[in-house]
């Protein structure tokens, strides 16, 4: 047996002690002793886990708070925007997440999708069938007038939204190629020193989790280097430093040891922690209520570590840590399905092939784009659409011959929007700079809100004083100060 308080081993006969936890090493069986055992159990028996807010902080001070469901996609360097302000990820100890500033990098964590139901694994399927018959009558010379003919039928939509799904895959088609369920594109290009990887894998998010952190891990080990990762519904996308080798990262991945692969992948990520303390919790190892006394999430989380570490001197193996791994393979992604797009590659039924170019394809960019949709305003991410769609067609027609009008450049307008967006806002800092100092505060208070501006955070002296006299304030400063301020406390 193995005394959960303690972490050490014990025998049969040393299970006397009042209420004290014991586990099984064999069965995995938990148990108690006592007269508290049926009580315990009423008040703690439950499958839905606790979920909290997560503290971001940098140092020691307070920048905000996640979604506890955010801060498990996040890896070690991951960039994401807070309060309008840009942080890299480090670390997480309980429900507190280290990061430090990093305004000169662009995010790459996607803005958070909660509750957002991903694509299924057979819509997409059925998606990517539409998309290789689409192929086969480009590819065959089908004229406009029968293609849109197709598509009506197929679809059954309206002219209008016929038109418009034509021209979509006009543009992918003539730019580079229709990836569908038979075929996984690989676009290659370089972004801001990055090599970058688009898979056009149309399986869902789930599924494309799977293959991207496996992909992810092997190109991390083969290549010593750190990965960037970009997921949604239609693929997903690696970034790193140094050049991949695509091919040889697939070859790697056999599909009877993807299982392991992927264990290996989650062993130390955020979303495997959060999800062992939810497996622990329902088997009753660790107790959220215990003599009237509830347990902070944050306290169930640190607990949930040292026992993980326990178990792990046990056995790997250990039924609570494969419950928790079969928790993130299989309900929160689709590891089944990923392994039949896996044995599929192997024999030959779904092709890979790879393509290079200087921007991504019309059927990349949305994933590219993911990053920055919290930095961009919406009338600037639909400049920025039609300016790329523009470039698009100048290439459609420098491959078919014709006269192509001025092209825009594609990175250099990236950084005249990133600089616009910095500019916009240092003017806002230095605004509510100017507010704090026309109102009548304490020295210490006012430079403690030029740091809260500069996104630093707030010490908690200071952070005390705010949220006790946050009614007065709310009368007496400017409205755009006040929500500017407490916005971000």
């Amino acid at each position: 047996m193995i005394d959960y308080l303690s972490g050490k081993f014990v025998s049969l006969e040393d299970r006397h002690v009042y209420a004290k936890i014991w586990v099984d090493e064999q069965t995995g069986m938990v148990g108690r002793r006592g007269k508290l055992a049926r009580l315990i159990y009423m008040t703690n028996v439950g499958t839905i886990p606790d979920e909290a807010q997560v503290q971001v902080k940098v140092g020691s001070q307070l920048v905000g708070t996640i979604d506890e469901g955010f801060l498990e996609r996040l890896r070690p360097g991951d960039i994401f925007v807070l309060g309008g302000q840009i942080y890299m990820f480090k670390f997480s100890r309980g429900m507190v997440a280290q990061v430090t500033a990093s305004p000169e990098r662009p995010p790459t964590v996607p803005h958070w999708v909660s509750e957002q139901l991903p694509l299924s694994f057979d819509l997409a399927n059925d998606i990517g069938r539409f998309r290789k018959l689409m192929n086969e009558r480009f590819c065959s010379g089908k004229s406009r007038e029968e293609i849109l003919k197709f598509i009506h039928e197929y679809l059954y939509v309206d002219p209008k939204a016929a038109e418009s799904i034509y021209q979509y895959f006009f543009e992918q088609f003539s730019f580079a190629k229709i990836p569908s369920n038979t075929l996984i594109l690989v676009e290659r290009y370089q972004r801001e020193g990055l090599s970058y990887s688009i898979f056009h894998t149309l399986f869902g998010r789930r599924v494309n989790d799977c293959l991207s952190r496996a992909l992810a891990f092997i190109i991390g080990r083969v290549q010593h280097c750190d990965v960037e990762i970009g997921i949604n519904d239609n693929g997903f996308y690696l970034g790193t430093e140094k050049h991949m080798d695509v091919r040889r990262a697939l070859a790697l991945l056999k599909t009877e040891q993807f299982e392991k692969v992927l264990a290996a992948a989650i062993e130390k990520s955020e979303v495997y922690k959060r999800r062992f303390r939810h497996c622990a919790t329902r088997a009753l190892m660790i107790l959220r209520k215990y003599k009237g006394h509830e347990k902070r999430v944050g306290r169930q989380q640190v607990s949930s570590m040292l026992l993980k570490n326990a178990l792990m001197r046990i056995s790997p193996d250990f039924c609570m840590l494969r419950e928790a791994r079969r928790e993130v393979l299989e309900d929160l992604m689709d590891i089944g399905n990923a392994k039949k797009i896996l044995k599929d590659i192997e024999e030959g039924k779904i092709k890979v092939e790879e393509t290079q170019t200087r921007m991504p394809s019309p059927f990349a960019f949305n994933l590219v784009l993911l990053g920055y949709t919290d930095l961009l305003k919406i009338e600037d991410k639909v400049e920025f659409l039609r300016k790329l769609h523009h470039d698009v067609m100048a290439q459609v027609y420098l491959k078919k011959g014709k006269e192509a009008k001025k092209e825009f450049d594609y990175h250099a307008h990236w950084e005249e929007m990133r600089k616009k967006v910095r500019e916009e806002q240092e003017a806002l800092r230095d605004r509510m700079k100017q507010l704090v100092l026309a109102q009548e505060l304490r020295k210490d208070l006012k430079e403690a809100l030029f740091d809260l501006i500069d996104g630093h955070g707030v010490n908690e002296r200071v952070g005390h004083d705010l949220g006790q006299q946050w009614k007065e304030y709310k009368e007496t400063w400017p409205e755009e100060l006040f929500r500017y301020i407490f916005d971000r406390f």
